[in-house]
């Protein structure tokens, strides 16, 4: 790959190749507009997961989060479900009432509250659900485009990731995203970036793009040239760091030293004031979006770790912080630091969820026959959407 290929999405060029994953409970339109303008608005930024059940029933939380801004362009929504038949109306709707541009299929979520149900990751491992679905979907989105993102498989002995990739190309599915983990890992372990280059081998006929343990733009080329994947798809990476897509961009686009020099916007290496501004822009941006700025500043206490990761901030200050519920208290808090600290050795790497080797909770019987997926109906749906 050339670093500026362009990565097609149906009629949607994605150039650089770069995506921003769903993050339940984090890709809100506020943090997707944070991180779009540390891209220069270049780039596919995923709204977060939206259950199928709760859409079709116009839930008040879930339409609040499938609001984006005029500037979204395109907009993209992922959908969660088990039910072929509640998925179709759910893509149906966003089709036939504009609510969306492209519409990405969950089949990566590990967490219990959906796997016990046979969905997110659980759910490839029944080949002939997964056809319904993506039948249904694809059947439903009309000229939308439909991508799936999942996850090698419920664990080492159930893996499912090449039949689902084969499956996806026969029912029409645009393009698919593998994090290289399977459901057991959760998010522990190394992402087993071999999985994406044979998963391209596999299904050469429409873009692959990989996910897993992307920290920094360099990371990002390097999966490209490992796994010859169309594109990349950032998760945890991102998590305190929106100015990540600034540094992907400008690494796809060969002007990374450009950005190292610090001579755009925050750098690939800012200095805690800068931060800070950051971090008082997420949660105003997060108040006006909620309409509140306490709850603004309330939902963004659980994003002041990941800022601050790796800079001198003492424990009491830093638990003062994740307590504050006015911009006032936060940006009082925040001048308080020692501002001037430049980028700490400490601040790169891991963020986020790092458990792994969890049991997968599953339905009863669940592995019994991959291909029969009798009792999974409407019932089984959540009822809410995002975290």
């Amino acid at each position: 790959m050339t670093p500026n290929t362009t990565l097609r999405i149906g009629p949607h060029a994605v150039r650089p190749p770069v995506v921003l994953a769903p993050m339940a409970g984090i890709t809100n339109a506020p943090f997707r507009t944070l991180c779009r303008e540390f891209s220069g608005g270049k780039g596919l930024f995923v709204s977060e997961m939206i259950t199928t059940r709760a859409l079709v029933e116009r839930n008040d939380k879930t339409m609040q989060l499938i609001r984006f801004d005029e500037s979204e362009k395109p907009r993209s929504i992922q959908l969660y479900g088990v039910d072929p038949a509640t998925v179709g109306k759910a893509v149906r709707m966003i089709a036939e009432e504009g609510l969306a541009d492209h519409i990405d299929l969950n089949f990566g979520c590990p967490v219990p509250k959906v796997t016990r149900k046979g969905g997110g990751s659980a759910l490839p491992y029944k080949r002939n659900l997964l056809r319904s679905i993506l039948r249904e979907a694809v059947g439903g989105a009309g000229e939308l485009p439909v991508t799936m993102k999942m996850r090698k498989g419920i664990d080492d002995d159930h893996l499912t990731y090449l039949d689902a990739g084969r499956i996806a190309v026969e029912e029409g599915i645009t393009a698919i995203a593998l994090h290289g983990r399977t459901a057991a890992q959760h998010y522990g372990g190394t992402a087993d970036w071999d999985a994406i280059a044979r998963l391209k081998e596999h299904v050469p006929e429409i873009p692959v793009l990989g996910n897993g343990d992307i920290w920094s733009a360099e990371d990002a080329l390097r999966m490209v040239r490992e796994t010859g994947c169309d594109g990349v798809v950032v998760g945890r990476g991102c998590l305190g760091r929106p100015w990540l897509f600034a540094d992907l961009v400008a690494a796809f686009e060969g002007r990374a030293g450009a950005r190292a020099a610090g001579t755009d916007g925050c750098g690939v290496r800012p200095a805690l004031r800068e931060v800070a501004d950051v971090m008082v822009r997420h949660a105003t941006l997060l108040g006006e979006w909620i309409g509140d700025e306490s709850r603004g500043v309330i939902d963004f206490r659980k994003h002041v770790a990941w800022y601050l990761k790796g800079f001198a901030v003492g424990s009491e200050m830093r638990k003062r912080l994740a307590i504050t519920s006015s911009l006032e208290e936060l940006r009082s808090g925040l001048d308080e630091l020692d501002l001037d600290q430049t980028w700490p050795t400490g601040a790169d790497g891991p963020r986020g969820r790092t458990s792994g080797n969890n049991r997968v909770v599953l339905p009863d019987g669940w592995l019994k026959d991959p291909y029969d997926c009798a009792g999974v109906g409407e019932e089984a749906e959540l009822d809410t959407s995002g975290g």
